[in-house]
C-alpha cells in the first residue's frame, strides 16, 4: 500500500524536491545518489506526470543539481506555514562541484544562475536572516547553522562519548547533557579518545548534539577551541585526568569559563582503599590525585561534586575553593507504575561495572561474607549484574549456590531486573560521594540494603533505604526486609516521593543555573 499525497498540501511541498532528488540519482548516478529518496518516491500514490514532462527539458535537469538550494527556499517556506523543520545528522549530501556545468558563475551558462538564486533566496528572506545571525560581511557558519544567535552554547568534554547504558559516570553525563538541552543551550561533545561509537555517538547526535569525532578533531580540536571560543559561553570539564588535558589551554587562548565535575574525588577514594587494603601504593596514588585536583580546582570557576561530602572534604584542606554539591542524576520522567506485588517480587540485584574496583571488592565481599549467612536461612538467588564482569567474578556462579552472574543487560532487561527483584544490595566497602548505583536503584522503586559507604551524600538516607556494615548485621537485615512484604512495599512507595523531590531537572538545575548564566 502507497502512501496518498494530496494536491496543495505541505505534503506536496516536501514531495516534489525528494522527486527532484530520485531524478538527479537516476541522471546522475556517478556524481549523485540518494538512495532514500530513490525508496520512498515509489512508496508514494501522487501524479508525477506533469513533473516527468517537464523532467525531459534542459533547465529542469540542471534544476535537479541545484537542489540544495531549493530546499534552503523551502525550508524558510515551511517554517512560515508554521511547520517545523528538522536535521538529520545521519543524512550525508556529496557535491562535486563544477562536473556537470563548469565553475564560471559570472559567464553565460547555466552556472551564472547559482549566483542569480542565491541574491534572490537573500532578498526573500533577508528579514528572516537578520533574526538567523549577524550579517557583517563576514559569516559566522558555527552560529548560524543552528540559529543559534541568542544562544549560549556549552561544549562538554569527557574521556568518551557517554555509554550511558554501561557505567553510572556516563548515565550522570549523558543526564546533564539533556537537562542542557532542555534548558535551551546549544550543546557541542568532545569525547577524549575521539571516536565514533555507536550507538551512543547516534544517540546524542539525534538529541540535537554535535559530536567532535575522527582524526579532523584528533589533530585540530586545538584550532577548534581557538576559532570557536568567542562563541562557547562555558566548557564542562570531566574527570580529573581529562580536565587536566584542556584547562591550561583553554585559559591560555579562550575566553571560555570553564567549570569542572570530578564525579568522585580520586583523592579520597585511593586513600579509603588503602586504610582498608594497607597497600601503600594506593597512598601514593591518593597523593598524586590530590595535587591533580587541587591544581584544577584553582584553575576554574567553580567545581562540582555529587554530594556534600566531597564538598566537606575539599574545603577542610582549602576553604576558598568554589565547589558545590549537586545532584549526580536527573531525571525528566519518574515510574507510572511501581510494581508493589512484592509476592511475586523474587530474589537480590547487584548493579555495577566491574572496571570500577569498588564494585568488584563489593560483590566478592557480598558473595563471600554475607551470602553464605542469608542462604542458611532463605533460599533465595542473588543476580549480578554489570559490564566488563571479571574471570574472579564470573568464578563466583556454581550449580547450585544461587549466584547467577548475568554480566552485561539490556535497559529494558535491567528495568525488568528492578521491577521483580524483591531487594537491591550496594555492599560497598569504599569509594568516595554519591553512588549513582544506589540512586538508579530509588529511581527504580527498590528497596535498598547497603553500607555508610553506599549510602554517602544522600540526604535523609534513613527514609529510603537501610544501613549496615557488619556481614553478621547486613545479613540479618537482608532478611528481615525480605520477609516483611509490608515493609518492603513502604519503602518502595518512599523512593517515588523522595526521587521527585531530589533529582528532578529542576531541583538540579536551581543548584547550577547561575553558574551558566
Amino acid at each position: 500500500m502507497k502512501y496518498p499525497i494530496k494536491k496543495n498540501t505541505v505534503q506536496e511541498t516536501l514531495v516534489i524536491p525528494m522527486y527532484g532528488r530520485k531524478m538527479c540519482s537516476q541522471l546522475y548516478p556517478k556524481i549523485y545518489r540518494d538512495e532514500t529518496a530513490l525508496r520512498l518516491i515509489d512508496q508514494v500514490d501522487y501524479d508525477f506526470s506533469a513533473l516527468e514532462e517537464k523532467a525531459k527539458s534542459i533547465m529542469h535537469r540542471f534544476g535537479f543539481l541545484e537542489v540544495a538550494m531549493r530546499q534552503n527556499d523551502l525550508a524558510f517556506e515551511v517554517r512560515k506555514a508554521g511547520y517545523r523543520v528538522v536535521y538529520q545528522p545521519k543524512s550525508k549530501v556529496i557535491h562535486f562541484e563544477g562536473i556537470s556545468n563548469g565553475t564560471d558563475v559570472n559567464g553565460t551558462g547555466l552556472k551564472r544562475y547559482q549566483v542569480e538564486n542565491s541574491e534572490k533566496l537573500k532578498e526573500k528572506w533577508k528579514e528572516e536572516f537578520k533574526n538567523q545571525c549577524v550579517n557583517n560581511g563576514n559569516p559566522n557558519p558555527f552560529r548560524a547553522r543552528e540559529r543559534s544567535m541568542g544562544k549560549k552554547i556549552i561544549v562538554v568534554i569527557d574521556h568518551y562519548v557517554p555509554t550511558f547504558d554501561k557505567d553510572a559516570g556516563s548515565k550522570t553525563t549523558f543526564q546533564y547533557l539533556k537537562m542542557f538541552l532542555k534548558k535551551g543551550y546549544v550543546v557541542k561533545f568532545i569525547g577524549d579518545n575521539y571516536l565514533h561509537e555507536e550507538p551512543y555517538t547516534s544517540t546524542l547526535q539525534q538529541m540535537g548534539i554535535e559530536v567532535l569525532y575522527g582524526q579532523e578533531y584528533l589533530t585540530g580540536i586545538w584550532d577548534w577551541l581557538v576559532k570557536n571560543g568567542k562563541d562557547i559561553h562555558v566548557a564542562y570539564l570531566n574527570r580529573p585526568h581529562i580536565a587536566t588535558k584542556y584547562v591550561d589551554f583553554i585559559k591560555e587562548h579562550t575566553d571560555i569559563k570553564m567549570i569542572y565535575y570530578g564525579h568522585d574525588l580520586h583523592f579520597m577514594r585511593e586513600f579509603r582503599e588503602y586504610e582498608l587494603t594497607g597497600d601503600v601504593k594506593k597512598r601514593q596514588e591518593s597523593e598524586y590525585w590530590k595535587s591533580i585536583e587541587f591544581s584544577l580546582f584553582h584553575k576554574v570557576a567553580v567545581s562540582y561534586y555529587p554530594s556534600y561530602v566531597e564538598e566537606e572534604a575539599i574545603h577542610a584542606v582549602d576553604e576558598t575553593i568554589p565547589v558545590k554539591a549537586i545532584t549526580a542524576y536527573v531525571y525528566e520522567e519518574f515510574l507510572q507504575n511501581l510494581n508493589k506485588d512484592f509476592a511475586k517480587r523474587e530474589g537480590l540485584l547487584f548493579v555495577g561495572g566491574f572496571a570500577h574496583p569498588p564494585n568488584a571488592d563489593a560483590v566478592l565481599w557480598f558473595a563471600k561474607e554475607v551470602f553464605p549467612k542469608i542462604r542458611e536461612q532463605i533460599k533465595v538467588n542473588f543476580y549480578i549484574v554489570g559490564s566488563k564482569v571479571t574471570d574472579e567474578i564470573k568464578a563466583l556462579e556454581q550449580p547450585g549456590n544461587g549466584i547467577i552472574v548475568k554480566g552485561f543487560v539490556s535497559e529494558e532487561e535491567l528495568a525488568d531486573l528492578y521491577r521483580n527483584c524483591r531487594i537491591v544490595v550496594v555492599p560497598l566497602r569504599y569509594g568516595a560521594g554519591v553512588k549513582g548505583k544506589v540512586v538508579e536503584a530509588i529511581y527504580n522503586g527498590a528497596p535498598i540494603v547497603t553500607t555508610s559507604v553506599g549510602s554517602e551524600g544522600i540526604p535523609d538516607v534513613e527514609k529510603v533505604l537501610l544501613v549496615k556494615d557488619q556481614p553478621d548485621e547486613f545479613a540479618e537485615t537482608v532478611v528481615e526486609l525480605y520477609k516483611d512484604e509490608k515493609r518492603l512495599e513502604d519503602l518502595a512507595e518512599k523512593t517515588q516521593v523522595y526521587i521527585r523531590e531530589h533529582f528532578s531537572i529542576d531541583a538540579a538545575w536551581d543548584v547550577i543555573k547561575e553558574d551558566f548564566e
